[in-house]
This record gives structure tokens, sequence and C-alpha cells, in this order.
């Protein structure tokens, strides 16, 4: 069974930090571009980042750069992103994805998700 897990979402102040995980079990991952996105209420799922399945390139959102750092341990089956300097704007649910092969950095290109972890930015 393919599946995704992400995990270390919660509650930080502005200013904060968070360090995200997606497990994938039932696949390997070394063989697949892997996506970060995020979804706010009331607006549409965006790119948060992606990172191709060797890990030597990468793509981040224009705001999120310089903020967020995302790597995959294919030894591991996770891909993680790092998020420092948190604000209000960064409040969403979170989801990892990944798809065979290169994609380009958008929600419709990605066929496997998993369930989304909740980060919430707020004093």
């Amino acid at each position: 069974q393919v599946q995704l897990v992400e995990s270390g979402g919660g509650l930080v102040q502005p200013g904060g930090s968070l360090r995200l995980s997606c497990a994938a079990s039932g696949f390997t991952l070394d063989l697949y571009a892997v996506g970060w996105f995020r979804q706010a209420p009331g607006k549409e799922r965006e790119a948060v980042s992606c990172i191709n399945s060797s890990g030597s390139g990468t793509y981040y959102g224009d705001s999120v750069k310089g903020r967020l750092t995302m790597s995959r341990d294919n030894a591991k089956n996770t891909v993680y992103l790092q998020m420092n300097s948190l604000n209000a704007d960064d409040t969403a649910v979170y989801y990892c994805a990944a798809a065979l092969g290169l994609r380009a950095c958008l929600p419709s290109q990605y066929s496997y998700w998993g369930q989304g972890t909740q980060v919430t930015v707020s004093s």
C-alpha cells in the first residue's frame, strides 16, 4: 500500500521554527520527485518546495525562499522541510506529495499525497 505520512506540524510563535517530515511506505522514494504543498482556509493549494529524485535540484516558492529548506534522505525513505522565521502567512495544512520522474512543482503534477499536517503560527 502506497502511503505518505507527514509529521512535525503544530503551533509555533512568529519567528519560530518547525521541521516537517514525510515518510513513505509501500514504495521507495528514490525514483520520485517530492513536493511540499500547503493550503490555507479559503485559498488554493500552493507549492512550497519541490525536490528532484536525487536531491540535486530544489524549487522554492517566492514566499518561502530563504526561510525554508527541503531535503531528502533516500536511505530513510523520508523527505524533510525545515521551516524558519515563520509568520502568520505560513499557517496552513502542509501536504507532501510524490510523483515518478521529473515534475514541475505544481499540485496537478503529483500522484501520491499524504493526509497533511497542520502548521499554525500564532502568538
